[in-house]
């Protein structure tokens, strides 16, 4: 017993010890304000431009804490569980509880196990001081005389709410959880003031053992929850199921957010922008907010974020039966390049909601074409009533014929660039693209912030209809450029502090720099996408694009209908809607005006609902003039007189077909002029199935038309809705001979039915 006494008389004289040591105390006391404005969540609370919250973000992966917990938002029954577990004469010591001291001291002397002596303001002092943390193999004997002087000196100086708040907030629980809103969030799913007694006594359980079996949680929560109950029944069995399910739980519910997104873009942009520097003020700080956070502010607007997000969701459920799923939308303001919303998926309505939908990279269909008509009147190869031949146009390349379609299938003849234009011709497109270049287009794409991986030869004359790749973000940015008059600037997210103004003289200086597209030209593509006549032809007089207030906007849509997009601008705001499927699937009879237009027709209302928009005032250099349209092959005026702009220098008063070539009285002899032999038709994927018709021409008289040789039509000219595979084409003269013939081939799936599509 020798061993036994001298270990008892050294702890007796360390209490000597420690009795004096509380009259000097030499551990450094921190205050109550002190350890909760120092408390640190593992989130950072990503804020709207009025410090509304949006999101938070895990940005500390060593430890899941949440967000500091006032003692009055923590249930009863956890306070009791707590303090019966931990130290049920708390309320009653001065931080040392005396008879639990000689309760373990006597156990000592007589090696048998008794309850630990460690109280909770102890304990709190072991948590607050990293010379007094408990270590792998336990707390020193020293470490044991500090933290004893440390309590002590806590309750001389703290209230015994600030006590158990400051604990519960700091405790560990299980794993990398610390505090118990962490505890509270992931293993039960709700905040500290729901926890039951159930939930509570599991809690308090795993303070004593934070990463022991369920089943010793589950042994030590029944013994708390029979004190709790004094006189009821306890069924063990029932906790034991609940404990083992919720000790095996990870998934931690953070506060419903509405921009994921766009918060991990902010923090990754920072991390980025100041890896390495010091601080700046667009690091995470430590917010004012009474949880004491770090946080960031953001550029966003929360309750259009809010409206936004509702919108896309809304629709895509409409949208329902269709094979889609996904979407994005982005909203800048023109004169700042802030970003108003971001919404990067449908969030629960998406399989991928993950991916963020403004950032990846789709094919943009027919968004490209106001750049390139731009790019064209900018270079006077064109003015805003030059025809263009919408007709069968086979255009030779090095992987062969180019075949570009119309939406409809079906040629206007010629038109005006403002109407193949607004209307979203594609075979005037290819045209206007031979006359800039695809090489130049792509050089005007890349200084638009458009990220084009290859080269315009690469893409070819495709790229008038988008076949090259960007993202939602930078293709908004670019259609901000055209609604700046061609002053192209980047988009920023993070809000930063207010700019001091600009002296006059250096405003001036700022000015000067080129704009990337001449103005005259970014007004003359706003003001062709802003006319409802001039898109009749395709859209109809009643169109989702038509707003009561002043807008220009484009839609498209990508190959095989995989993605559609609306863009457009106000005279304050543009607005990017994606739509399509994150995996990359087709859609099924979604074309931009049913799929993306309709939720940016939406955002744009709700923007302007109590401001107005205007129509920008025309640049210098522009001239207002009358113009006329000579008769097309029925006789009739091509198009209707109207005013229109053009450039300073370009303008004429008629446009008209060059007549100067006569036709031969004799007629032609009987041959096929179009399709070309060897075509290969890749069907344009936004066309209704009736639509989906090739025309057929041919010269001569008396003529018939023979599919894989069957009889199909007679005269010059025939409409034919393909289907896939290769097919040859014959034109019979009156005698019944194959005078003329041609091979196509048709690929894709534009006129199979739904169930066939996949």
């Amino acid at each position: 017993m020798q061993p036994t006494s001298l270990s008892f008389r050294r702890k007796a004289l360390a209490t000597a010890v420690l009795l004096a040591a509380c009259a000097h105390p030499a551990w450094a006391l921190v205050s109550f304000d002190e350890v909760k404005r120092d408390f640190r969540s593992s989130d950072t609370a990503v804020l709207d431009r009025n410090g509304e919250l949006l999101q938070r973000v895990r940005t500390d992966a060593t430890v899941r804490r949440g967000q500091w917990t006032a003692l009055a938002d923590v249930s009863p029954a956890l306070r009791t569980a707590m303090v019966l577990s931990e130290d049920k004469r708390f309320y009653e010591h001065s931080g040392i509880d005396w008879r639990a001291v000689s309760a373990a001291a006597w156990g000592n002397l007589w090696n048998t196990r008794t309850r630990g002596a460690s109280t909770i303001t102890m304990q709190l002092s072991g948590l607050l001081d990293d010379d007094l943390r408990r270590a792998a193999g336990g707390r020193s004997f020293t470490q044991k005389i500090g933290q004893t002087v440390a309590a002590a000196q806590l309750e001389r100086n703290w209230r015994k709410d600030q006590i158990l708040e400051a604990y519960l907030n700091t405790v560990p629980f299980r794993g990398e959880i610390v505090g118990i809103d962490a505890l509270s969030r992931t293993l039960f799913s709700k905040a500290p003031s729901g926890l039951d007694a159930r939930e509570a006594a599991v809690a308090a359980a795993l303070v004593r053992a934070p990463n022991a079996k369920p089943a010793v949680v589950t042994q030590r929560a029944c013994e708390v929850l029979r004190v709790m109950e004094a006189g009821q029944k306890v069924d063990c069995e029932a906790l034991d199921m609940f404990t083992s399910a919720a000790v095996q739980r990870r998934a931690f519910e953070a506060n419903e957010g509405i921009a994921p997104h766009a918060a991990r873009r902010v923090l990754r942009e920072i991390r980025d922008a100041n890896a390495g520097a010091a601080p700046t003020p667009a690091l995470p700080q430590r917010g004012k907010e009474k949880d004491k956070e770090a946080s960031v502010r953001t550029t966003l607007r929360a309750p259009l974020q809010r409206f936004a997000l509702d919108t896309l969701q809304r629709h895509l459920r409409e949208l329902r039966g269709r094979h889609v799923e996904d979407g994005a939308l982005v909203v800048l303001d023109n004169a700042t390049g802030e970003v108003l919303a971001w919404v990067g998926s449908s969030g629960p309505l998406s399989q991928a909601a993950e991916v963020d939908g403004v950032t990846a990279l789709r094919q943009p269909g027919s968004t490209l074409k106001p750049l390139l008509y731009g790019q064209a009147i900018a270079e006077k190869r064109i003015t805003a009533a030059s025809l263009i031949d919408d007709s069968s146009a086979q255009i030779n390349t090095a992987n062969g014929l180019y075949i570009p379609q119309n939406y409809d299938r079906q040629f206007k003849g010629p038109v005006s660039a403002r109407t193949a234009l607004a209307a979203s011709l594609n075979v005037p497109a290819v045209r206007t693209l031979v006359m800039v270049s695809p090489e130049s287009f792509a050089r005007e794409l890349r200084a638009a912030g458009l990220p084009l991986r290859e080269s315009g030869d690469y893409y070819g004359y495709s790229l008038a209809l988008g076949s090259a790749e960007v993202s939602l973000l930078s293709l908004t940015n670019a259609y901000r450029m055209l609604a700046n008059g061609g002053r192209y600037g980047t988009t920023t997210l993070t809000a930063r502090p207010p700019i001091p103004p600009v002296p006059a003289a250096d405003k001036t200086k700022a000015t000067a720099t080129p704009p990337l597209l001449d103005a005259r030209a970014a007004f003359i593509v706003g003001d062709i996408l802003s006319d409802p006549n001039a898109r009749t032809r395709t859209f109809g007089l009643d169109s989702i694009l038509s707003t009561r207030f002043w807008t220009a906007v484009k839609t498209g849509t990508s190959k095989d209908m995989r993605d559609n997009w609306a863009v457009g601008w106000s005279q304050r705001y543009t607005v990017g809607v994606w739509v399509g499927n994150a995996s990359g699937a087709s859609m099924w009879d979604v074309s931009g005006t049913s799929g993306a237009a309709p939720v940016w027709a939406e955002v744009m209302r709700f923007l302007h609902a109590r401001e107005p928009s205007r129509a920008p005032t025309p640049p210098a250099g522009l001239v207002e003039a009358r113009v006329e349209f000579g008769p097309g092959a029925d006789g009739n005026a091509l198009e209707a007189a109207r005013s229109e702009w053009f450039l300073q220098g370009t303008e004429q008063p008629l446009f008209a077909l060059d007549t100067g070539v006569g036709t031969s009285t004799d007629g032609p002899s009987a041959r096929i002029t179009s399709p070309a032999d060897g075509t290969i038709l890749a069907l344009d994927p936004d066309i209704p199935p009736l639509r989906q018709r090739v025309r057929f021409e041919s010269e001569g008289r008396g003529v018939q038309w023979r599919i894989d040789g069957k009889h199909f039509a007679r005269g010059n000219t025939a409409q034919w809705l393909p289907w896939p595979g290769r097919h040859v084409i014959e034109l019979v003269d009156a005698n019944g001979k194959v005078v003329d013939q041609r091979k196509v081939e048709v690929r894709g799936a534009g006129v199979v039915t739904k169930s066939a599509r996949r």
